[in-house]
C-alpha cells in the first residue's frame, strides 16, 4: 500500500503531541517532515512564545526532520499566507500529498486551511478532530506524555497557573467555561516528554511576564479571543538546559 507522504504542522504542544501520535500509529500516513511558524524577531514559537532552542531540541528528540517558517513581529495576513504558500509550494516538489494539523474543535480554522491548501493540491488530516477533550487530555497522560503551561489567557489564570505542569487534578481545578485542553485559546502547553520522543527535553522555568494586547479582528490562531479592545497574557519562559 502505497502511503500519503505527510507533513506536521507542529506547535510544540500537547495536541500536537497527541494528534502526531496517532498519526505515528496510522499506517496510511509517514510523517516526513514537521513545521512550525517562528516569531524571528524574538526567534520564539509564534503562537505561544517558546525559545526556538528549545523548539529545536524537541523536534531533535522527535527524530523527524523540521523545519521554520520566520515570520515578522507583527505579520498581515497578506505576508503570513505568503510564507506558507512558499513552504507548500516546497513540500509538494518533495512530493508531499498531504498537511495533518492538531486542531480539534475550531470549524472556521479547519475550512480555512483546508480551502488555503486545497488549492496547491494538498489534502488535510486532523488526527484528533470533534473528540472529547477530557477524554483527549486523560489519554496524553495515561500514554506518558508530561507537558507544561507556558501561556494562559488573563480572564481565566494568574500568574500561578503558567509554569505548571498538566495532571490528573488539572481538569478538576479548570475555572468554568474553560475546556480542558484550552482549544478556545484558554491557555498553551510545552510537551517535554512521552513516547514519541527519544528523550525527555530538559529545561528550567524562568520568569513570568504579563503583556497586554490589542483584540485581532479575525484571528482564529489567537492566543485569546475577547470581546474587548484588549486582552491580558501570562507567559512563562523555559530556559534551555
Amino acid at each position: 500500500m502505497n502511503k500519503h507522504k505527510t507533513y506536521f504542522n507542529w506547535s510544540s504542544g500537547k495536541d500536537s503531541a497527541l494528534a502526531l501520535y496517532h498519526l505515528l500509529q496510522d499506517k496510511r500516513y509517514t510523517v516526513d517532515e514537521l513545521i512550525t511558524t517562528i516569531n524571528s524577531h524574538y526567534n520564539r514559537v509564534s503562537m505561544h512564545g517558546l525559545r526556538k532552542e528549545l523548539l529545536i531540541a524537541q523536534t531533535s528528540a522527535l527524530n523527524i526532520p523540521a523545519s521554520l517558517i520566520e515570520l515578522p513581529e507583527m505579520p498581515s495576513m497578506e505576508t503570513y499566507e505568503q510564507k506558507m504558500l512558499k513552504t507548500v509550494s516546497r513540500l509538494k516538489n518533495k512530493g508531499f500529498t498531504h498537511s495533518a494539523f492538531g486542531d480539534i474543535f475550531l470549524e472556521d480554522l479547519r475550512v480555512y486551511r483546508e480551502k488555503q491548501l486545497a488549492t496547491q493540491g494538498i489534502k488535510t488530516v486532523f488526527p484528533i478532530w470533534k473528540q472529547d477533550t477530557k477524554v483527549l487530555l486523560n489519554e496524553f497522560l495515561d500514554l506518558g506524555f508530561k507537558t507544561i503551561i507556558v501561556c494562559a489567557n488573563s480572564k481565566f489564570f494568574n500568574e500561578d497557573f503558567v509554569g505548571t505542569v498538566i495532571d490528573k487534578n488539572f481538569i478538576n481545578n479548570l475555572p468554568e467555561g474553560v475546556d480542558p485542553c484550552g482549544e478556545n485559546g484558554e491557555f498553551h502547553t510545552f510537551c517535554f516528554d512521552g513516547p514519541i520522543f527519544s528523550k525527555p527535553i530538559p529545561f528550567t522555568i524562568g520568569e513570568k511576564v504579563y503583556r497586554e494586547y490589542n483584540a485581532p479582528k479575525s484571528d482564529d490562531d489567537s492566543i485569546c479571543k475577547s470581546d474587548s479592545e484588549k486582552y491580558g497574557v501570562w507567559y512563562c519562559d523555559l530556559i534551555p538546559k
